[in-house]
């Protein structure tokens, strides 16, 4: 593809981006100085500046921000092109100039007094029209329960991280609610319909129906309130949503008022049954279609008004009836006319996963029917899993289509130090050099949030980055100081060995997936190799403690330190479960029985105990979140119900089990514990008899239990008890010795 057909196909991107009155201006002004309130207090945010000019970006017409200013008795002034691109300038200020740290685990705000100047004025234009964030699934992962506090944070993490791009999903049931009433379906068949809260991500992507459900009236009012708040403050900032359009699926009660309707019902999904998969999806050609896609947008559209940019999603790892490229191309056509059909302007956010999840169907004739069935330019793909396997490189640039280099990284919202920093920090680079590249932004878009944070600061940057860092090793060692508010010998040595093992992931093992075996139903086949050398999480766990006495009163450096010793303990299960099994294999009954032992009675015991000292790993946060979203004690226990099987068996009969695995205070010891204590329990009955041991009977009784959980109505604390240093030292001193000494 020639440089001037490549720089057509922006053409259209850029008209979706660019633009905005004064007025536009002075109010994305004035939601950065709010911001800057919110963060540093009323007096420190008056030491700053703030304003927006669309004319900085006047030559590139990409986001762009200046720095000026500070010193003794001066203030600092930040000027973007966008609101977005001012917070993302702030951002730059306070981390290089100041040294200071916002993260989801907490943030660190110390600011020097004066503020520093900038030497020189500071121009930075990004070199990526759009930064994008989020994944379908974060809505089910991280989202499901937040209420607007919670999400007026993000949406502040959004813009600092200078965001512009983002889903905004919310309250779409609401909406096809009214559709499925005006197309004559009844209230109890859209109720059986949509799934539970914990499962709407999939609902929304025509995986799974019914299961979980239904939605409680009050639900749909909860999240049609949300959605405009989060509409108001992103649009305030600059940033541009994008709201859902219809992929093709529909009810089966559909059938029941349109008998003649041409449906396909697809195979099932994720190991469950047609009772709650195996989705019904709409011929192309059935004059039906561009009536639900229409219906659905004029009143989505109505409701929350429109930036032109949708996503849509109808073969999410999901077969398509036929590998025709005339049926593909139909049914991706069908999708763009409803949009285009009430927005002229639409563009079609699409998630590339597809393509790199079902690499034996979609082929080059597959990928190019989808592709092609879209004017050039309005369809804007996300390269999903772009630092582990980029489509971009087998698609020719997805044939022409614009895309965003995107990140996924988590999968499940596990937790579980992991990543590729190298694959990150090279990537978005070699896919902006790639001939003819078409890339036109990078991403974030992991399925849950809340974990690995350095991997998330690396990727915000060089969404503002030309080039990729040229010294991880020295860029890792500034995020710890900043994180931490301090220079450490100790944590930067043990930052940097944490950058060459677990987060120096490369080959097969990067998938982002928690399958230790301490969140995994047992067996005896369970894997335990790693990518890296487990000695240097045990050596950063024990330079962090070193480090303990200087910052033990930094939130940041408390929540590292028990997220490292949560991981060394993790190594350790590894470890103990290691010398059981052997010990069964081998017919050693007694070594059985003491690595069983201290696996169950003291290992276990004691990491749920750690993690109980911090309110970001308790199982009560989480369930009590669902909670507070209910009007009565019976909606209350529905949604409790609902979050506890989405971290557990996923599934009526575990269809997806562990999927979502946590290491949460009460997970740990009412969910997993029990699971382990069964297990050795019966590898000690299977030696002591003489007999083999019985996988099948196992897992029927550990179902039992799993079960048991799920129903369970138990109540679990939502406030910290104990302290993570004293806690984390205890088991330090108990097992660091026995590592050193090779004597578990």
């Amino acid at each position: 593809m020639e440089a001037a057909a490549v720089a057509a196909v922006l053409g259209f991107l850029v008209l979706a981006a660019v633009g905005g009155s004064a007025g536009d201006e002075a109010r994305e002004a004035a939601a950065v100085r709010e911001l800057l309130a919110r963060l540093l207090g009323p007096g420190p945010a008056a030491a700053f500046s703030v304003s927006v000019q669309r004319a900085l970006a006047s030559e590139s017409g990409l986001d762009t921000y200046r720095l000026s200013g500070g010193g003794a008795g001066a203030r600092v002034r930040v000027l973007g092109s966008t609101g977005v691109a001012a917070a993302a300038g702030l951002h730059r200020y306070l981390r290089d100039f100041c040294g200071c740290h916002v993260a989801w685990s907490g943030s660190q705000l110390r600011l020097p007094e004066p503020l520093p100047a900038v030497p020189e004025e500071l121009t930075e234009a990004t070199p990526n029209r759009y930064r994008y964030y989020q994944n379908v699934c974060t809505h089910s992962y991280s989202f499901v329960w937040w209420d607007w506090a919670r999400w007026e944070w993000e949406l502040d993490w959004m813009a600092l991280n200078g965001i512009n791009l983002a889903l905004a999903w919310s309250g779409q049931e609401a909406i096809w609610q009214r559709v499925y009433l005006a197309l004559g379906l009844t209230q109890s068949e859209i109720d059986e319909y949509f799934t539970g809260p914990a499962f709407l991500a999939w609902e929304r992507m025509g995986n799974l129906h019914t299961w979980g459900g239904p939605l409680p009236h009050s639900w749909h009012l909860k999240q049609l309130y949300l959605q405009h708040r989060i509409l108001d403050r992103m649009r305030s900032f600059g940033m541009i949503p994008v709201l859902p359009a219809f992929a093709g699926h529909v009810p089966k009660a559909l059938t029941r008022v349109f008998p003649q309707i041409n449906v396909t019902q697809l195979g099932s999904w994720g190991h469950f049954n047609c009772s709650y998969s195996c989705s019904f999806l709409l011929a192309p050609e059935d004059p039906l279609f561009p009536v639900i896609g229409s219906l659905f947008l004029r009143e989505l559209t109505k409701e929350f008004g429109t930036d032109h940019i949708y996503g849509a999603d109808t073969f999410n790892e999901m077969l398509p009836p036929s590998s025709e490229p005339s049926y593909l191309a139909a049914a991706t056509a069908s999708v763009y006319q409803a949009m285009i059909t009430v927005d002229p302007d639409a563009v079609w956010l699409l998630q590339g996963w597809l393509f790199q999840h079902q690499p034996q169907f979609w082929g080059p004739a597959q990928v190019r029917a989808v592709l092609g069935a879209v004017p050039r330019g309005r369809l804007l793909v996300l390269d999903l899993f772009a630092e582990s396997q980029p489509v971009y490189l087998r698609t020719a640039s997805f044939h022409g289509q614009p895309f965003i280099w995107c990140m996924l990284h988590n999968f499940g919202g596990n937790h579980g130090l992991f990543g590729a920093l190298e694959a990150v920090n090279q990537g978005p680079a070699a896919a902006r050099l790639f001939p003819n590249s078409t890339m036109v932004g990078t991403g974030m878009a992991p399925e849950g949030i809340g974990q690995n944070e350095v991997v998330y600061a690396l990727m915000a940057e060089l969404g503002w980055r030309k080039d990729p860092v040229a010294d991880l090793e020295a860029w890792v060692t500034s995020f710890a100081a900043r994180r931490y508010g301090v220079d450490s010998k100790e944590t930067e040595v043990a930052w940097r060995l944490l950058l060459g093992s677990v987060y120096s992931c490369s080959g097969e093992a990067c998938t982002g997936h928690n399958r230790s075996p301490l969140v995994r139903r047992p067996s005896l086949q369970m894997v335990t190799t790693v990518w890296y050398n487990r000695s240097a999480v045990f050596e950063a766990w024990r330079l962090l403690l070193t480090a303990a006495p200087t910052l033990a009163k930094s939130p940041t450096f408390r929540y590292d330190l028990l997220d490292v010793t949560r991981q060394a303990v993790q190594e350790l299960v590894s470890l103990y479960y290691t010398e059981a099994k052997t010990a069964y294999l081998n017919k050693e009954l007694v070594p059985l029985m003491r690595a069983a032992g201290i696996l169950v009675y003291e290992l276990l015991p004691a990491l749920d105990g750690v993690l109980a000292s911090d309110s970001r790993f308790l199982l009560g946060t989480w369930l009590e979140q669902a909670r507070a979203v209910a009007v009565s004690e019976t909606e209350a226990r529905f949604y409790e119900q609902d979050g506890r099987y989405q971290l557990t068996l996923w599934g009526p009969e575990g269809n997806i089990l562990d999927y979502a695995n946590k290491q949460l205070a009460g997970l740990v010891a009412g969910y997993y514990a029990p699971r382990w204590e069964l297990f050795m329990q019966m590898l000690v009955e299977s030696l002591v008899q003489g007999r083999p041991f019985q996988q099948h009977q196992f897992e029927e009784k550990a179902f039992q239990l799993e079960q048991t959980f799920v129903f369970s109505t138990q109540r679990y604390p939502s406030q910290p008890q104990g302290d993570t240093v004293d806690l984390a030292k205890k088991l330090f001193l108990k097992y660091y010795p026995r590592l050193v000494a090779g004597n578990l």
